[in-house]
This record gives structure tokens, C-alpha cells and sequence, in this order.
């Protein structure tokens, strides 16, 4: 029989766990259980009353905020009864057949580790949130259609670069054998990185249009906070160094390194340029640590060149209308 653990990372979320809650309650395939990481919040102890009484629910409360990676890879770590393990943010609310879905495309997709759910904008389901994730070929990542209309659009099951981490299904071995999120990234594209480490492994992801799930998104760092600025585009940094290939790596950093100086232009107009250069800086200084993680990773590669640049969106900035022959990287 089919196992599955949900994982729900929070953080200050007390208000929002409870409807997230009552959303798996009405699941048409009910998982195993329900883990409820707590990363140090203020709102603990409401937190503890929202889970009372609730038989699938474990929480486990963390005395400080161990980041978005760290809690998910303590979660998997409890999972070792289960063979998929499901991701949901605490402002994601899944349509009763969410789980369901995703677990018919992962019986029918054995070559497939990660499955990314299709996400509605919580306050206006006529607009689309993501449909998967795409890594363009400058390492920008972003959500496919994300703000997009949502009518007669990503209707196909199909592959994605990489599953958005607020509302995903993992097998379980693959996240094990790959080493599970990488807890320098602490908070943002940490999906986007084990999504590529899955990929070099030799493994596909899958979107299944049939996940609905409505989410708010930023509701507890805020889309453009400082917070988020700063992890994200350290953390953009990171996810190519790491994961290029080598001839990829090579052949495409003027366009990552130009996507990076125009980030930093469009900070300065937007008075993040502090924060933004910070980022930069320090992922800069942490790259010859970031590097003996490439090594690891690139030694075991089992993806081609070939495979990984089909996988790419040939865009500098996903959407945004440049892009690069598919003849070039050849």
C-alpha cells in the first residue's frame, strides 16, 4: 500500500495552520501522518492548540528558526516508514484530490522523483501562482505562468525543471540518496537546488495539473523583503556554481553574471542595493566551500550535458523574451 507523510514548516503561522489543516482532513487519499515543524515562533503555544485532538498530526517544536532546509530534512528524517513525503506550506491549501493526484503521476512515472502541484493565487484562483518551476539558462529560476491567467493554461501533465517546494511529493529514497535540501541555502531555492541535484541524478519531475492547491505566498517574509532579496539572490549563486555542468557552467556565465548586474542595477533603483550587494558578497566569499559541494555532486552526475540543457528555459530572465538558440550549446 501507498505510504505518504505531509510536512508542514512553520513560522509565526498559527493562523493559517488550522484551514491548512482542515484541507487534509478532506483528502480523498489520507496520508500516514502529519508533521508540523515549528521553527522557534512566537506563537507556539497556539500552534499546540490548533494541532490538539488532531490523530494524524506530530508537532515538533523547534527551540529556534533552523531555516525552511534544515526543518524539511528533520522532517524527512522521521519519515523512514514512509515512501513519499509531501510538502505543503502553511499558507498552501490543497483541493481535496491534491494528494491523490500526485500519487497516481508518481505510481504512473517510476523515473520521476519530484511531482509539482499546479497553484492558484489564494486570493484570485482565476490567476495562476506556478506551474512548476523553470531554471533558465542564465540560473534565474522562476514559477511557470506565476501571475498569469489561469484559464486553459498548464492543463497537460507534463516535465518541469523542478516542483515548488510550498506544495510537492518526493519519493522519499530520492530525496535520501541526493541528501535532502542543502541547509546553507537556510530559506529560498532550496527547492530549485535539490530539484537540479535530483535532475544530475538522473531523475525527472513531473507537473500534475490535477494538484490544485490555492496559495497565498510570502504571507510570513513578504515578497520583496530584505529578508527574501537577500536569500534569494545569494542563493541564486550558490544553485549555479553548484549544480552547471561544466561546459554549461562555462559557456553561460556571462549571461549569469549579467543577470546578476542587472538584479544589482534594478536594487539600486529600488533602494535594496544594500542588502543586494551583501548577498552577492556573500556568496562570493563563501564559494570555496560552495565548490567542494560541486565537486561532490558533479563526480556523481549521472545527467547529461544534453539532458540538463533541454531542461533549461532559454530565457535570461524566464518570460521576459530573450533567448538563446537551442543550437548554441550543441
Amino acid at each position: 500500500m501507498t505510504t505518504v507523510a505531509v510536512v508542514i514548516v512553520t513560522w509565526n503561522a498559527s493562523g493559517l495552520l488550522g484551514s491548512v489543516l482542515d484541507a487534509l482532513d478532506t483528502q480523498t487519499f489520507q496520508p500516514r501522518r502529519i508533521l508540523v515543524i515549528d521553527n522557534g515562533s512566537a506563537d507556539a503555544d497556539r500552534l499546540e492548540a490548533v494541532v490538539r485532538g488532531r490523530a494524524l498530526c506530530e508537532l515538533v517544536l523547534s527551540p529556534e528558526n533552523l531555516g525552511f532546509a534544515a526543518a524539511n530534512n528533520l522532517a524527512i528524517s522521521r519519515c523512514s516508514d514512509v515512501e513519499y513525503v509531501a510538502l505543503l506550506n502553511p499558507d498552501a491549501f490543497p483541493a481535496p484530490g491534491w494528494l491523490q493526484a500526485l500519487l497516481r503521476s508518481a505510481s504512473e512515472n517510476p523515473s520521476c522523483a519530484s511531482f509539482a502541484s499546479r497553484m492558484l493565487d489564494h486570493g484570485n484562483a482565476c490567476r495562476l501562482d506556478g506551474a512548476g518551476d523553470v531554471l533558465s539558462v542564465s540560473g534565474k529560476p522562476a514559477r511557470r505562468g506565476h501571475g498569469g491567467a489561469a484559464a486553459a493554461r498548464f492543463l497537460v501533465e507534463e516535465e518541469v525543471f523542478a516542483p515548488c517546494a510550498a506544495a510537492a511529493l518526493y519519493r522519499r529514497s530520492a530525496l535520501m540518496e541526493c541528501g535532502g535540501f542543502d541547509e546553507n541555502f537556510f530559506c529560498y531555492l532550496e527547492d530549485v537546488d535539490l530539484g537540479f541535484r535530483l535532475r544530475l541524478a538522473g531523475y525527472g519531475c513531473r507537473y500534475v495539473p490535477d494538484a490544485i492547491v490555492r496559495h497565498i505566498g510570502s504571507a510570513l517574509t513578504g515578497r520583496r523583503s530584505d529578508f527574501a532579496v537577500y536569500y534569494g539572490h545569494r542563493n541564486i549563486i550558490f544553485n549555479y556554481v553548484k549544480n552547471m555542468p561544466s561546459t554549461l557552467f562555462w559557456l553561460l556565465l556571462p549571461l549569469h553574471l549579467l543577470m546578476n548586474f542587472a538584479y544589482l542595477a534594478a536594487a539600486m533603483r529600488s533602494g535594496q542595493a544594500a542588502v543586494m550587494m551583501r548577498a552577492k558578497r556573500d556568496a562570493v566569499r563563501a564559494l570555496p566551500a560552495v565548490w567542494v559541494q560541486r565537486k561532490a555532486i558533479q563526480r556523481v552526475r549521472r545527467a547529461s550535458v544534453r539532458d540538463v540543457w533541454i531542461a533549461l528555459d532559454k530565457s535570461l530572465f524566464p518570460g521576459a523574451g530573450f533567448r538563446v538558440s537551442r543550437q548554441s550549446a550543441r
